[in-house]
């Protein structure tokens, strides 16, 4: 089992860059998804995930109209679209997948069963 998160890099301010994370040996679309960021001195904190048990998406208020969050079933990736990108938006992104039934906090990343290793997103001119 296994997720391998892609696409960080550094972009100016108004830019966008669309993260992805590859996933093996479990299919993504049996699982709650998302995506969490942490940035220096910062706690963990969600930005976007999809809630298995009814396909229902969550977007932190502070990406809101901003980021779309999205899974390609045939490629079993799931994807984080980032655009109107702003300066506190850099952090290292982690993607993470749960078991469908687990109780899943969207803010912390609780009940997330694997994560992969975080991709770096830097956002300054």
């Amino acid at each position: 089992v296994q997720l391998q998160a892609s696409g960080g890099g550094l972009v100016q301010p108004g830019g966008s860059l669309r993260l992805s994370c590859a996933a093996s040996g479990f299919p993504l679309n049996h699982h709650n998804v998302g995506w969490f960021r942490q940035a220096p001195g910062k706690e963990r904190e969600g930005v976007s995930a999809i809630r298995s048990i009814d396909d229902s998406t969550y977007y932190a208020d502070s990406v809101k109209g901003r980021f779309t969050i999205s899974i390609d079933n045939s490629k079993n990736t799931l994807y984080l679209q980032m655009d109107s990108l702003r300066p506190e938006d850099t952090a290292v992104y982690y993607c993470a997948a749960g078991r469908h039934g687990n109780i899943i906090d969207v803010h912390s990343g609780d009940g997330m069963d694997y994560w992969g290793k975080g991709t770096q997103v830097t956002v300054s001119s």
